[in-house]
């Protein structure tokens, strides 16, 4: 497994895009910094077909204003959970 990490918002350019087209059926996306906006309800569509398997990083989440606005389908993790993701990664990807 693969842990992909996106730093972009969904809306800006492609990177996005690269990621979810570079995953694998058993990799994993972490969303930090500005691609948390990415867990928003409007957008959260746009990761279909790796539920179960979209994360975000609450501490950026919580610095944007945007804790109590993420959709139910995107987990939730602190930094201990982001750390616990990259243990069980094989390779960590960033996107930017």
């Amino acid at each position: 497994m693969k842990l992909h990490i996106v730093n972009c918002a969904p809306d800006a350019g492609r990177v996005v895009q690269q990621a979810l087209s570079a995953m694998t059926t058993d990799d994993r996306l972490l969303l930090i910094e500005d691609g948390v906006q990415g867990a928003l309800p409007s957008l959260v569509d746009g990761f279909s077909g790796i539920e179960g398997r979209l994360y975000v990083l609450r501490e950026d989440l919580e610095a944007r204003g945007l804790m109590s606005r993420h959709d139910d389908r995107v987990t939730v993790v602190d930094v201990d959970g982001f750390v616990t993701l990259t243990e069980q990664a094989e390779q960590t990807l960033s996107w930017y």
